[in-house]
């Protein structure tokens, strides 16, 4: 058996919440950012799995957001255009990894790449 901490269902679902939070930002600008950060505010005191995971995602969203923000100059000499598609597309598959990991048990994931500014 794992060393895994227990914790109820109820946590879990938050916690995936709270990386698939951040999807609202291909609808809303900087939503990549606010769903994670209004859900973590929310349960962080309640529940302790929702505050770590909350941490990493919001760290690895103001990262994408970073990296976002960098492609937009380069998008004068054409090389913006397919980084954008990259970081976007990267950013997708790693939320969705990350909310599948919780999902499955596994509590600690850490996005790769990632500017951990909350600790």
């Amino acid at each position: 058996m794992s060393d895994a901490p227990q914790v109820s269902k109820d946590e879990q679902n938050w916690a995936m919440i709270c990386h698939l939070s951040a999807l609202a930002g291909f609808l809303i600008p900087f939503g990549n950012i606010l769903g994670p950060l209004i859900v973590w505010l929310v349960k962080r005191g309640e529940m302790p799995l929702v505050e770590s995971n909350g941490k990493e995602a919001i760290n690895f969203q103001i990262t994408v957001s970073i990296a976002i923000l960098i492609c937009i100059p380069l998008m004068f000499v054409l090389i913006g255009i397919p980084l954008m598609f990259a970081v976007g597309l990267g950013a997708l598959i790693l939320t969705i990894m990350a909310a599948v990991k919780v999902s499955n048990g596994e509590f600690e994931y850490k996005y790769p790449m990632t500017i951990r500014l909350l600790k």
